[in-house]
């Protein structure tokens, strides 16, 4: 799978760099994100703006990142997702999914969730 990623400070933007989350390539998805050393410490931003179309197993894959960033007390957020998708997203992940339609506002999103959780771990 061919992809980009842009490590900040708090952050990590990955980007598939694919027309289609498949079966055969929504495979590698989970598994390259989730051992990503650049994502140690760090939030996740999918950018999902070269993704046209997923099928059953690439949403699968998606949820499945976005469930391992919380799992392990870090934020997701998912942006540049067409209109189609963003329904399926939606209908699949309800309201806990964090969808941005800009990369600023899904930076807010994750710094906000991280401001949070430094706050409450302050109050204990």
């Amino acid at each position: 799978m061919k992809f980009k990623i842009d490590t900040k400070e708090k952050i990590v933007v990955f980007s598939p760099e694919v027309d289609s989350l498949d079966a055969n390539m929504s495979d590698t998805l989970f598994s390259t994100i989730t051992s990503l050393s650049e994502l140690n410490g760090r939030n996740l931003i999918l950018d999902l703006s070269f993704v046209k179309n997923f099928d059953d197993k690439g949403l699968e894959d998606i949820l499945a990142v976005y469930q391992h960033m919380y799992d392990t007390n870090h934020s997701c957020a998912i942006t540049g997702v067409n209109t189609t998708l963003t329904v399926t997203l939606k209908e699949a992940g309800g309201e806990m999914l964090n969808l941005a339609p800009t990369m600023a506002e899904a930076i807010d999103l994750v710094m906000m969730e991280e401001l949070e959780r430094e706050l409450l771990d302050g109050l204990e």
